[in-house]
C-alpha cells in the first residue's frame, strides 16, 4: 500500500521525469518486482513518495539486499545446527541412538511415566561372542555384525520405540506404553528373528546369538538405576543360555 500525496511537490516532479533504470549502483532499479518493493518498503517505514529520492531509493535496496542474505545465513545455520544436533545424537558406527540420547530419552520416558502412571519397558541386548567373531574374521566383520544386528532390531520395532548402543557390543530399546509381559514377547521375538537371520560375511553365513534382560519404567528410579537393573537381568539370561 501506498502513502497517498496531498498534491505535486518541487521534488516529486523531476521523479516522474527519470526514468528509474538509470539509477546507478542498482541493477535491478528498472524492474517493476523491485519498484513495488521499494513502494512497499516506504509505505511502511512511513516516507512519502515524493522524498524517494535516488539515492533514498539505493539505500533501500542496499538495505533490503542485506536483510535477505542475513536470512539466507540464519536459514544455513539452523540447518547446520540441526545437522551437528543429529551427528551429537548419534552412534559413531550405527544409524541409531548413541548413549547420551539413549539416556536422556530414558530419562524423559520415566518421568512420564511418574506423571501419567502409563508403564514403558526397557530391553538391554547383547551380542554374545562379539570377540569371536573380531579374532574369526577380523574387526571388520564384527563392525558387520553390529550393523546387521541393529537393522534388524530396527526394521522390527515401532516407529515409537527407541533403539540406542550403550556401548560395545551393548543395545538399549525403549518400549513406550509396554508392560514387562509385553517387553518380553517382543525380546524374545527379536531373538528368535535374529537366529533366523544370519549375518553374510564373504560368503560364509554366520548365526548371531543375543541375551537379553528386561526391566520396567516405573517412574521411581533414574535411568542410570534402570539401566543397571536391565543389565543385571541380560547377565542373568546369559548365563542361562550358557547352560543349556
Amino acid at each position: 500500500m501506498r502513502v497517498p500525496t496531498t498534491g505535486p511537490t518541487r521534488r516529486a516532479e523531476p521523479l516522474r521525469r527519470k526514468s528509474v533504470g538509470t539509477v546507478k549502483g542498482s541493477a535491478s532499479a528498472g524492474t517493476s518486482g523491485s519498484i513495488r518493493n521499494i513502494q512497499d518498503t516506504t509505505s511502511i517505514m512511513g516516507i512519502p513518495a515524493s522524498e524517494v529520492t535516488d539515492k533514498v531509493r539505493i539505500a533501500i535496496m542496499t538495505l533490503m539486499s542485506e536483510v535477505d542474505s542475513m536470512r539466507k545465513d540464519l536459514e544455513l545455520a539452523h540447518r547446520k545446527i540441526s545437522e551437528l544436533e543429529k551427528l551429537a545424537d548419534q552412534d559413531s558406527l550405527l544409524a541409531i541412538s548413541n548413549r547420551r540420547a539413549f539416556v536422556r530419552e530414558m530419562t524423559r520416558m520415566i518421568s512420564y511415566s511418574q506423571r501419567y502412571g502409563i508403564n514403558s519397558s526397557l530391553i538391554y541386548l547383547d551380542l554374545n561372542d562379539l570377540k569371536k567373531i573380531n579374532d574369526t574374521y577380523g574387526h571388520k566383520a564384527g563392525d558387520t555384525a553390529l550393523t546387521h544386528l541393529a537393522s534388524i532390531i530396527v526394521k522390527n520395532l515401532r516407529d515409537s520405540d527407541i533403539v540406542g548402543r550403550l556401548g560395545g557390543d551393548e543395545f538399549g530399546i525403549i518400549l513406550p506404553k509396554a508392560d514387562e509381559k509385553t517387553a518380553r514377547v517382543k525380546a524374545q521375538s527379536l531373538i528368535n528373528t535374529i537366529a533366523n537371520t544370519p549375518m553374510d560375511w564373504q560368503g560364509k553365513k554366520v548365526t548371531l546369538k543375543v541375551a537379553y534382560g528386561i526391566h520396567p519404567l516405573m517412574g521411581h528410579e533414574s535411568a542410570d538405576q534402570a539401566l543397571d537393573k536391565a543389565d543385571q537381568n541380560m547377565y542373568a539370561h546369559k548365563r542361562e543360555l550358557k547352560n543349556e
